[in-house]
C-alpha cells in the first residue's frame, strides 16, 4: 500500500478532515496510477477522492479500541528515529 498513507485511528486529537482527505487523495492516486488526472478524468477523480474521504471518516468514527490513544508528537518522534536509522542520518 502507499507509504504516504498514515494510520489515522486512535490518535489524540483525532484525525482532522485535512488528514482524512490527504489519505483519500493518496489512495485515489495510487489506484488510478495518476497523480494528476487529465481534464477528461478530473471530475471522476475528484468525486472518488470525496467519496473515499467520506467513507474513511465513517470508518474512523465507527472504530472502537480499548488501547489508549497515541500521542501524535511521540509517534512522529518514533518515525523520525526510524528514518534516521534507515537512512543513516543523525539528529
Amino acid at each position: 500500500m502507499c507509504r504516504n498513507i498514515r494510520q489515522l485511528h486512535n490518535f489524540e486529537p483525532p484525525a482532522t478532515t485535512d488528514e482524512v482527505r490527504a489519505a483519500a487523495l493518496q489512495y485515489v492516486r495510487k489506484v488510478s496510477g495518476s497523480t494528476r488526472p487529465s481534464q477528461a478524468n478530473e471530475e471522476a477523480f475528484a468525486r472518488a477522492v470525496d467519496e473515499v474521504a467520506e467513507v474513511t471518516r465513517r470508518l474512523l468514527d465507527g472504530l472502537t479500541t480499548a488501547a489508549p490513544p497515541k500521542d501524535r508528537e511521540v509517534e512522529a518522534a518514533k518515525a523520525r528515529a526510524r528514518a534516521a536509522e534507515r537512512y543513516g542520518r543523525t539528529g
